[in-house]
């Protein structure tokens, strides 16, 4: 528990509230934009690669194995080095580390080696932990917590905005007329398939080099930027005889729990829903633009947000209807067939939209100087992007993909169970 108090220590405040509110919200509104584009990029990246390195769906699924769980393995140290360099330098490294990430992909390329891809997007991911650790609970704090879900909801419709481009320009780059490849492939002997498998790989050489080339210079405008730095809430709980205990706070972990099982049944939704499609016989030059599909479903949920929070419902409320929506539309993916299960995988998106925006509030309030503490295991959390496709992949291959999705009803019964009574356990009331 030291090394977790030490993560935890307050970071300073030099700003004024309301000269820098507005141009900080833009300046975290671009990164979210950047999140959104690298992230949900894999949606494309799964199907690519499955043909270019010639995969099966479970091996394919790695993808958003390798990418989301490096946040559980940086979280922390990602708040350690917050604290050593500073906020404004924090997020700089975690541009240049993206921006490694990305060059690494031309080797993988060059060889055609999914190893290499894999550690490309790791290393990816272990920018990104860095830049979410700081900036989630930034956007948070940046004004009254009641609101709070508001702005993350304004963060969402940068990063789903560029969710839904991603798919789009990457979709375009290394997914056109793939079925038409994919049927000369197989008229092809051994040596010139290898060769024809070679030219395709190379394709993602040059939108990874404009990647780095933009993550660097972000990089270079966060450093020249007036970003001011953040101070943690004072414990409302911190007397001269001690500190409460983070372990105290159950509401705290049991937000870990349900970030952890969103997360997982978002990525289904966005990321897995083009090998799905392609499972279930649409073809891939159709299936690639579902992940946009689901975009703009959680687009249209967060401007909703936005419009009704808080003024006419509250977060807790938001997340008890994302929660039954979650249950309905899975259960619709699961008794229906062809393009009507897909719809209802696509109205997950507008489902899943309130969810992240609603919880983190929720998660961290009232946690003082263990707020950063507390954001490092929130983000932890987001390795059941890692664990929850990769678990579904693997059922799916025993008992059908179809199938496979009933493992997202327990997780949004519990994502209901946290709206309604989780969220309060071990809270002070104000």
């Amino acid at each position: 528990m030291q090394q977790a108090e030490e993560y935890a220590r307050p970071i300073e405040i030099t700003a004024k509230p309301q000269s820098g509110t507005s141009k900080s919200i833009f300046i975290i509104g671009i990164l979210f934009f950047i999140f959104g584009f690298v992230t949900w990029v894999n949606s494309t990246l799964i199907p690519y690669l499955q043909i270019a390195c010639e995969l099966n769906t479970s091996q394919a699924v790695w993808v958003t194995f390798a990418f989301y769980i490096s946040y559980a393995v940086m979280a922390f140290p990602s708040s350690w080095v917050i604290n050593k360099v500073g906020f404004k330098n924090g997020m700089m490294y975690g541009l240049l580390v993206m921006a490694t990430g990305a060059l690494i992909f031309i080797p993988a390329a060059q060889q055609r080696t999914f190893g290499l891809f894999l550690t490309g997007l790791f290393i990816i991911g272990i920018g990104l932990a860095l830049l979410q650790t700081a900036s989630n609970p930034y956007i948070t704090i940046l004004g009254p917590i009641e609101s709070a879900a508001k702005r993350m909801s304004i963060m969402g419709i940068c990063n789903k905005g560029a969710g839904a481009l991603a798919p789009l320009i990457m979709g375009a780059i290394l997914l056109k007329d793939m079925n038409g490849f994919e049927a000369n492939l197989a008229t092809l002997n051994p040596a010139d398939k290898a060769a024809k498998l070679d030219q395709l790989a190379s394709q993602v050489i040059m939108p990874y080099i404009v990647l780095a080339i933009v993550l660097v210079l972000l990089a270079i405008m966060i450093r020249l930027s007036s970003l001011p730095n953040i101070q943690a809430e004072e414990d409302e709980t911190t007397n001269e005889k001690g500190t409460r205990s983070i372990f105290s706070y159950t509401y705290l972990f049991l937000g870990f729990i349900t970030l952890f099982l969103y997360v997982g049944v978002e990525v289904m939704a966005g990321d897995i829903i083009q090998v799905y499609g392609k499972e279930i016989n649409i073809p891939l030059d159709i299936a690639k633009h579902f992940t946009t599909y689901t975009m703009i479903a959680m687009l249209v949920s967060y401007l909703l947000g936005i419009a009704l929070i808080p003024k006419y419902i509250s977060q807790e409320k938001s997340l008890r209807i994302a929660a039954v929506l979650g249950i309905i539309f899975s259960l619709g993916a699961i008794f229906t067939s062809g393009y009507t299960s897909i719809t209802f995988i696509v109205l997950l998106g507008f489902a899943n939209a309130p969810v992240w925006p609603a919880l983190w509030p929720l998660a961290i309030d009232g946690l003082g100087k263990h707020i950063k503490t507390g954001s490092a295991l929130l983000i932890v959390g987001i390795a059941g992007g890692a664990i929850l496709p990769k678990l579904w992949a693997i059922i799916g291959e025993h008992v059908g993909l179809q199938k496979a999705f009933w493992i997202m009803v327990p997780c949004y019964l519990f994502i209901l169970y946290y709206a309604i009574s989780g969220n309060k356990i071990g809270k002070r009331v104000k």
